[in-house]
């Protein structure tokens, strides 16, 4: 949209950044100051990349190259310490328990992984594409998929070993 204020992109593409964020750092805290971080940075961008005509794809690439950012991890923030509850867990609230698990087992993993799979799976993004996003070769990101998606098995299924929610029982 041409004569679109950056207000009024901020308010459009907020939800859709939002859960961007969130999938890239597994925490609301986190992924609000990833957006707040992209923000600025579109804003001082703003006349140039509202010219040009793609402001979200803009935000969407700024918000990666900020995550990956070596700045970011110098520049650590305090960790959220996540309430420990024991609720009681009916089967009712499997889903709640297994996305969970997922969160905490992509939590565990390397930036680079992490953002190789929400590129491919949340985005539904090519090689190539994610490739030419991430400065990488093709087969670099097929590489670094292949061992995202191992370490989240092998974290799962020690999960389930270990009496997870979805334990074999």
């Amino acid at each position: 949209m041409p004569d679109q204020t950056f207000d009024e992109f901020v308010h459009a593409a907020l939800p859709a950044l939002s859960r961007y964020a969130y999938a890239l750092t597994g925490e609301r805290a986190a992924a609000d100051d990833l957006i707040q971080d992209t923000l600025v940075k579109v804003a001082g961008a703003w006349r140039r990349v509202h010219r040009d005509g793609s402001p979200l794809a803009y935000a969407r690439t700024t918000m990666l190259n900020t995550y990956l950012s070596a700045w970011r991890i110098r520049r650590r923030r305090p960790v959220s310490v996540p309430m420990e509850v024991d609720w009681p867990s009916p089967d009712a609230y499997g889903p709640v328990d297994v996305r969970d698990q997922l969160r905490r087992a992509l939590d565990a993993l390397p930036r680079a992984q992490r953002a190789v799979l929400v590129l491919g799976f949340l985005d539904d993004l090519s090689d190539e594409e994610i490739a030419a996003m991430l400065d990488r070769r093709p087969a670099t990101v097929r590489s670094l998929r292949h061992r995202g998606l191992a370490a989240l098995r092998r974290q799962l299924d020690s999960d389930q070993v270990e009496g997870g929610p979805y334990a074999r029982r």
